[in-house]
């Protein structure tokens, strides 16, 4: 089944399995507070009412966003045959699933997903007839799967290994390196990297990083 056959069988069935109309229409929302909040572009004056929200770390925010879940999870926990549904799209999703192999010194790398894990795992292996052994598992990050694998890169000798991480979601980037040969981390790390690659020359890599962002502004600032 495609990507385009699956994500319309999805579709389908969770319309299908949608509470009536009227059902949804008793649905109250909470009421989203506006503020007189106003800029002025070249003399020409824009409504920000909602500018409050930007604060993410402010009480008012938060509970604004635990009043939105609670109303949309009651409406998802009330369409019948939900659990049915997400047991039948893990079944069609539950499959052994590789990324094309590319060649790294004496080692081809490759991913694999053994079905259900939240990343692919990174292996290697000198023969492709022989076995894989695990490089680098991003789903020993973090014990909730908020942390993930952002981007590889090997050094020129392919003696060195860097890859970032993004924790949940954010733009900004962790770069750790490790040694390919006994596949230990190195001492080195890299904060509040964002938008960059990382491009080897000689013992190093070329990145972008910005300035750490002030306490409390980390996924706001």
């Amino acid at each position: 089944m495609s990507k385009i056959q699956l994500s319309t069988l999805i579709l389908i069935l969770i319309f299908s399995c949608s509470p009536p109309q009227d059902e949804a229409l008793k649905i109250i929302y909470p009421i989203s507070n506006k503020v007189d909040t106003i800029d002025t572009y070249f003399e020409t004056e824009v409504k920000d009412p909602y500018r409050w929200l930007e604060n993410d770390t402010s009480t008012a925010t938060g509970e604004w966003v635990k009043a939105q879940n609670e109303i949309t999870f009651a409406y998802l926990n009330s369409i019948p045959y939900r659990e049915q549904l997400k047991q039948r799209i893990e079944e069609l999703m539950n499959y052994e699933r590789f990324s094309s192999p590319s060649k790294q010194g004496d080692w081809y790398y490759y991913f694999r997903n053994d079905g259900l894990q939240n990343q692919s795992v990174l292996y290697r292996q000198k023969d492709l007839n022989g076995e894989g052994e695990v490089f680098l598992d991003p789903n020993t990050f973090s014990e909730d799967g908020t942390v993930a694998l952002s981007q590889i890169s090997f050094s020129k000798d392919n003696k060195l290994f860097a890859y970032s991480i993004s924790v949940s979601g954010s733009d900004w980037r962790e770069i750790f390196v490790m040694d390919t040969e006994t596949r230990e981390k190195l001492d080195d790390k890299i904060e509040w990297a964002k938008f960059t690659g990382i491009n080897w020359f000689k013992d190093g890599f070329f990145y972008a990083k910005f300035p750490a962002p002030k306490k409390g502004e980390k996924l706001s600032g």
